[in-house]
Order: structure tokens, then C-alpha cells, then sequence
């Protein structure tokens, strides 16, 4: 069965020869100086299994000498320690994922359309989340590492009240993660989060347990990059929000039978007045 080559330019040779490592072949190009009509049998590799579909080709216990395999992981690894643009990293990384064998299968069902989406979702969320710690590690869940981190605030330069008032903000926006999954599980979200702050570093709330707990080893973890995406990325907004001189909002106008949450205060009421007609002043 013929398959077309992963990739193009170079990296389909890459691909290739991570392949011929793998398998114990040889690759066939025109750089080598072998032509296909002179290739032997003996050039060819082998591998316990081979799966093709139509959209992806799968090869199980290949019968190449694991030297060679060794060798092609040790050269990707030094090529990932190089590489400075994010397209190569991952591509290097998918490169060794595939020759170091860590291949799985998850089948995901459900009873129904929606359960199965939903599940799907949640699956395909927790990939990313794992791949996001394979590349920069993980911290403490349940909102704990931003907690510990509080200390950092503490060398900011108290001569310029902006600079205070600013590291006061922040301060109270890395509790929220906490402040909310402790509200959620049923708890005081103010009373954890000064429990958390006189607790070992590492230390947090375990929510399905209701029990004070190091995280890590209770298995409460989040992905370092995510959490410090999160970070980075909700000051990006602030600080977008602080400069920008104007808002335009859409009025908000309350459907027939709709039900409002409560505790909304000026923002239910204001959901609740219908809507002036245009050119008429509002009561």
C-alpha cells in the first residue's frame, strides 16, 4: 500500500528519516544518490504493525535497531534546544513523541450526542492541559500557586501610591481562582483563602474532599502554562482597559418570562426597565 510522506520540504524528510530509524530502512531520495528502481529488499524495514486510514498511518513495533532510534532522539532533542520559533518546537516535539513510542488511544463514549460532546470537550481539554505540562511543568491546583506567589508583591516600592494601590489589585486578583473554587465547592471563599495563606507553601483546599491538603501529591495539579497564561493574559486586558478612554455597551433590555439570578443589584433593575423608544428621555 503506498502512503504519501508526513510533512513537505525538509520536514517530510525528517519525517522519513525518523521513519527508516524506526522501521530499520533507508530513505530513498534523490540527496542520497539511491534511485528506486535499484533499491533491493534488503533496504526495505519491517514492523510488527502497520495501521492505515485515511487519515493517518500508524506503525507498531518497528524493527529497527534501537541504537538508531537513540541516535535519532538524542540529534532532536539538540535541534529542540536551538530551536527559537514556536512552529519548530512543536514540530520537534511531535517528532520525538512519535519515535519515543508514546502513542495512546482514547475512545470516548457517551449515551447521547450532547453527553458525548461535552465529553469530547472535556477529553480534548485535558490533552492540552497535559501537553501544556510536558513543556514547562506543573504547580499546585485549586488556585494555590497564585496564593503563594502574593509574597512577590511584597518588594514592591512603597514610595508611589499608584505602585501600592497597583500591587494591592493585583494582589487580590490572584486570590479570586481560590475565592471562587472554594466558594463553589460550599465553602467561605474569604476564610479559605487566609487558611491557605498561613499554610506550608503547596498547601490548599482539596474541593472534592472538603480537606486541607499539599496539592501536588493529592493530585490537585495545573499545568504551569496555563496558569501563567492566564496571568499574563488577564493583565493584558487590565491594562488595555486602564488606557482606553471610552466604552461603547449595548443596552441590555429584559426578555418576556425571563427569570434574573439574584444579587445582581443596579444591573437587574436596569434589566428590568423596558427599553425607551427612540428620541424619548429615559425615566
Amino acid at each position: 500500500m503506498a502512503v504519501r510522506a508526513p510533512g513537505f520540504g525538509h520536514r517530510r524528510l525528517n519525517n522519513l528519516q525518523d521513519i527508516a530509524a524506526l522501521t530499520g530502512a533507508e530513505v530513498i531520495a534523490k540527496d542520497s544518490g539511491m534511485k528506486l528502481e535499484n533499491t533491493t529488499l534488503e533496504r526495505l524495514g519491517h514492523a510488527r504493525k502497520v495501521v492505515v486510514t485515511e487519515e493517518a498511518t500508524m506503525i507498531l513495533g518497528g524493527g529497527g535497531e534501537q541504537e538508531d532510534v537513540d541516535a535519532r532522539l538524542t540529534q532532536i532533542q539538540a535541534e529542540l534546544a536551538r530551536a527559537e520559533n514556536e512552529r519548530d518546537r512543536e514540530h520537534l516535539q511531535e517528532r520525538l513523541a512519535r519515535l519515543a513510542g508514546k502513542v495512546a488511544v482514547i475512545h470516548v463514549g457517551a449515551a447521547t450526542r450532547v453527553e458525548l460532546k461535552e465529553k469530547q470537550r472535556r477529553t480534548e481539554g485535558a490533552l492540552a492541559a497535559t501537553r501544556a505540562a510536558a513543556e514547562e511543568g506543573v504547580l499546585p491546583g485549586g488556585g494555590v500557586a497564585l496564593v503563594n506567589a502574593e509574597h512577590v508583591l511584597d518588594q514592591t516600592n512603597g514610595s508611589l501610591s499608584e505602585q501600592v494601590l497597583g500591587a494591592e489589585i493585583v494582589r487580590t486578583a490572584l486570590s479570586e481562582p481560590l475565592r471562587w473554587i472554594a466558594d463553589n465547592a460550599g465553602h467561605d471563599g474569604a476564610a479559605v483563602i487566609e487558611r491557605v495563606r498561613t499554610l506550608q507553601p503547596g498547601w490548599g483546599l482539596d474541593a472534592l474532599s472538603g480537606e486541607y491538603a499539599e496539592m501536588i501529591p493529592a493530585g490537585v495539579i495545573d499545568a504551569a502554562k496555563v496558569t501563567r497564561s492566564a496571568l499574563q493574559n488577564a493583565v493584558s486586558i487590565a491594562a488595555l482597559l486602564l488606557t482606553t478612554e471610552a466604552l461603547v455597551a449595548e443596552e441590555l433590555v429584559a426578555q418576556p418570562g425571563a427569570v434574573l439570578a439574584p444579587g445582581f443589584g443596579d444591573l437587574a433593575e436596569g434589566l428590568a426597565r423596558p427599553s425607551s423608544p427612540a428620541g424619548s428621555p429615559a425615566p
